[in-house]
């Protein structure tokens, strides 16, 4: 697969919110009528004046919403003049007003480092305390190989199924997706929550790195925010099956797994509420259901955390 590379930024923050089948890999109100009564004539005031833009942030300002914990993200507003931002020495993303969007893995340690280093060569230092998650044990009646033939096939398959991962986690695309209220891409029973360690038929296994909508086979999903398709499985990959990529732009991406059927390919640009496909249960799965994942560069994410309480 050729690998696309996007480069272009993102313009604004978004507002943050952030068991039968399992699976795994990894207004206003109207105005009242009020009555006519006769008046003096007044002098036609003048124009006002016209309104001042705001003025930018002050350097020392640091602006941050959201939770701070493991799997959540927050947005945040670097102090005026930043020319550069970090977080625990990594290179974050800065919007062209200064917003930028940081997360916390699910493994996070408890403290994080944000600093903005301005113009003039000062920098500006905030510490960030992480929460920690509660998480459970999960025991799976699936195969850890999945639809891998024998351990010899899965050893065989699966490089080359994680470069096409890799690949795909590392373009950088042109998406507000990042800014918008996440939507869920299907709705129904949640059968796996993020974040449980997980036990494949007594061989232990690497914890569930999404949260797990159970539904029938065949039931469409869709985008639960803008972006752009960076990776569209035209074969089932052994443990994911059918498996989708979303870049949502500042780092921010969605894959789902266990896919039946894939209606939109590498490049295509797709929009909040677009159909992506249809729910299945290729790959490592007991059952139908979507298996929903979000990640901020290498750190995974409890979309539970992100979208709105389902149904809304």
């Amino acid at each position: 697969m050729m690998r696309h590379r996007y480069r272009g930024r993102c313009a604004a923050a978004l507002p943050l919110l952030i068991v039968a089948a399992s699976c795994v890999p990894a207004g206003e109100a109207p105005a009242r009528p009020v009555a006519s009564v006769d008046t003096p004539a007044r002098p036609t005031p003048a124009p006002a004046a016209a309104v001042a833009p705001p003025a930018p942030l002050a350097p020392g300002d640091f602006i941050l919403r959201g939770v701070a914990e493991q799997g959540a993200a927050m947005l945040g507003q670097a102090p005026g003049g930043t020319r550069a931002l970090t977080l625990d020495g990594r290179s974050i993303a800065l919007d062209r007003d200064g917003g930028f969007l940081i997360a916390f893995d699910r493994d996070a340690a408890p403290a994080a480092r944000l600093v903005a280093t301005l113009a003039d060569g000062r920098s500006i230092a905030r510490d960030i305390a992480v929460a920690p998650g509660a998480w459970r044990i999960e025991r799976i009646n699936a195969p850890y190989r999945g639809s891998a033939a024998s351990d010899a096939d899965f050893a065989r398959r699966r490089p080359a199924e994680l470069a096409l991962i890799a690949a795909a986690r590392d373009m950088r695309v042109e998406s507000d997706g990042w800014k918008q209220r996440f939507r869920w891409p299907v709705t129904g029973r949640l059968s796996g929550v993020f974040g449980s360690q997980r036990v494949y038929q007594g061989q232990p296994g690497s914890y569930h790195s999404g949260t797990d909508i159970a539904v029938p086979a065949g039931t469409p999903f869709v985008a639960p925010a803008d972006g752009v398709v960076t990776l569209a499985a035209d074969a089932p990959f052994t443990l994911e099956g059918y498996l989708l990529i979303v870049d949502h732009g500042m780092g921010l991406s969605s894959a789902f797994l266990h896919c039946q059927r894939l209606d939109v390919k590498v490049g295509d640009r797709v929009v909040q509420g677009k159909v992506l496909g249809t729910v299945g249960s290729t790959g490592r799965a007991t059952g139908p259901h979507m298996h929903w994942g979000l990640k901020w560069n290498e750190a995974r994410l409890d979309p539970a955390k992100l979208a709105a309480p389902m149904g809304r």
